[in-house]
């Protein structure tokens, strides 16, 4: 009798990993209701909770619970408008809402300017739940420049894919900047190398002119592709 009771419960795990089902209930079509929220200002630059480094340009998300490098489209009850995002943060951390937005996602959806709004959250492909351990080597200047773990690179922006990286480098030389390409952690990072103070402060003018508000002065990693 007792093996009998027993049976009906692993047939059922075994039609759920048969079929495919998710156990941790996240499968594509999986949606929430709530208010969204966005963030970038003093967020931008910083490590978020999957390892990556911020960047409010791009088209991510925080979640409380949806795994890692899921996608989902959020859509806004207020404008009408959708947008995919990728979760590589985990947030927001304020009552009743359910996701917090990168700047540029925001933007997609017209809630820029009111800060929050109604959406619906559904998920488009299950993430795998990557996390990524940050690059903390840096290379070391020639003389005239800054030792090792000094700041001298501008961040302008960051992307998970190589020909956007390219072409916003090509357009900033085209301006007349010495521009770089850092790959680190799978992304490939925009910045222009300085000099100095007073080198920094002139490139920082120069790009904030340009319309580049959101930069980041860092170190740069090993590993660069300038001359592509």
């Amino acid at each position: 009798m007792k093996d009998k009771q027993l049976f009906p419960g692993y047939l059922i795990v075994f039609l759920f990993l048969f079929c495919g089902f998710s156990l941790n209930g996240y499968e594509p079509g999986w949606t929430q209701k709530g208010v969204a929220s966005w963030y970038g200002g003093k967020f931008q630059g910083r490590l978020t909770a999957n390892g990556e480094i911020f960047d409010t340009y791009q088209l991510t998300a925080a979640h409380k619970q949806l795994p890692f490098n899921t996608v989902v489209r959020v859509t806004s009850l207020d404008s009408g408008l959708s947008v995919e995002v990728r979760i590589n943060d985990r947030g927001p951390f304020v009552k009743g809402r359910v996701i917090d937005l990168s700047f540029a996602a925001a933007r997609k959806i017209g809630m820029t300017g009111t800060g929050t709004a109604s959406v619906v959250v559904k998920v488009i492909r299950q993430g795998d739940g990557k996390t990524y351990h940050h690059e903390k080597r840096l290379e070391k200047r020639p003389a005239g420049g800054q030792g090792e773990g000094e700041a001298n690179w501008i961040q302008v922006a960051s992307f998970a894919d190589a020909a956007n990286a390219r072409r916003l480098r090509d357009r900033l030389r085209q301006k007349g900047l010495t521009v770089e390409i850092e790959k680190a952690a799978g992304f490939y990072r925009v910045g222009i190398p300085f000099s100095g103070a007073a080198q920094k402060r002139n490139r920082i003018s120069y790009l904030q002119s340009l319309g580049y508000r959101q930069l980041l002065i860092r170190s740069c990693a090993v590993e660069k592709e300038g001359a592509h």
